[in-house]
């Protein structure tokens, strides 16, 4: 992870919501990896055990780290070899992620 959490951070309860949600659909242990995505903030990227794929997007990298820790069933994770191999990323995945055909 990128740095420590600052006392002054605040948690907000809908990305914590949204985390228990993945996780109970999705299973333990759900993969977390928090990427800064510039000016907007960070994506907290949710691998679920059955590898699933979903993200919340919050202030920044210290929130991002905030919310893994506040979720039971969530591990910081970073984009290795397991991480990736974890994730099943289906058709219907791939087609909203591809670029319009022109």
């Amino acid at each position: 992870m990128v740095g420590p959490m600052s006392e002054q951070t605040k948690i907000p309860g809908r990305a914590v919501s949204s985390a228990k949600a993945f996780v109970a659909a999705h299973g333990r242990p759900t993969r977390a990896v928090v990427e800064r995505i510039g000016r907007a903030g960070a994506r907290v990227v949710l691998v679920g055990n059955d590898g699933a794929l979903g993200d919340i997007v919050v202030p920044d990298v210290a929130t991002g780290e905030a919310v893994v820790g506040a979720v039971t069933g969530v591990q910081a994770a970073e984009w290795d070899r397991e991480t990736t191999a974890a994730a099943k990323i289906g058709p219907r995945h791939r087609r909203r992620m591809a670029a319009p055909k022109v």
